[in-house]
């Protein structure tokens, strides 16, 4: 059994799309664990958005590639890319409201990926909550110098969701309960 972290983020609030993005999750067969409303505060959104040697490196290339295809160079060193994104990304998370959920299931953490879709929203598959309800890009975001706006966000593994679980949520605030359709799903 896993747990995940799907943030909905405030333009998935703004636009009403908490309901329908919760049923998704609730259709699959994962229980809410927790859940509440919160308005972000720039240190914990600092803390969710950790910069790693790994993402930082990740981050530079894929920026050098984009920028490539486009016929610029890319002047910033990899660290000076992880810090801005890091900074547009932080400040996206707090620009309004947003629902933190902590969902609950076997694979959790690999279906909240797959029911999200791709990052950058216009390469979203359709049928996944990205690829039906926004249509963001890494270009328009470069372009308003700006994180992309894709909604949602879900952990991307065990260890990423243990911390970000811990980040968002008190051990008070999350609920063990029997879901009596998994007697159904699992039996």
């Amino acid at each position: 059994m896993e747990r995940t972290l799907i943030l909905v983020k405030h333009d998935g609030v703004q636009r009403g799309l908490i309901g329908e993005i919760i049923k998704r999750f609730e259709q699959k067969g994962l229980k809410i664990a927790g859940m509440k409303m919160v308005q972000a505060t720039k240190e914990t959104a600092d803390k969710h958005y950790v910069i790693t040697p790994e993402w930082t490196k990740k981050l530079g290339e894929n920026a050098r590639k984009l920028a490539e295809k486009k016929g610029i160079t890319v002047k910033e060193t990899d660290e000076e890319i992880a810090k801005r994104i890091h900074s547009q990304n932080s400040e996206y998370l707090t620009e309004g409201p947003i629902v933190a959920i902590t969902f609950e299931g076997y694979h959790a953490i690999e279906i909240g990926r797959k029911l999200i879709g791709n990052t950058e929203a216009r390469k979203a598959d359709l049928g996944t909550i990205r690829g039906d309800f926004t249509v963001d890009s890494y270009d328009l975001a470069d372009e308003k110098q700006r994180s992309v706006r894709n909604l949602i966000h879900a952990s991307e593994d065990l260890e990423q969701a243990a911390r970000e679980v811990n980040l968002w949520f008190d051990k008070k605030e999350l609920h063990a309960y029997t879901k009596k359709e998994w007697e159904v799903m699992h039996k």
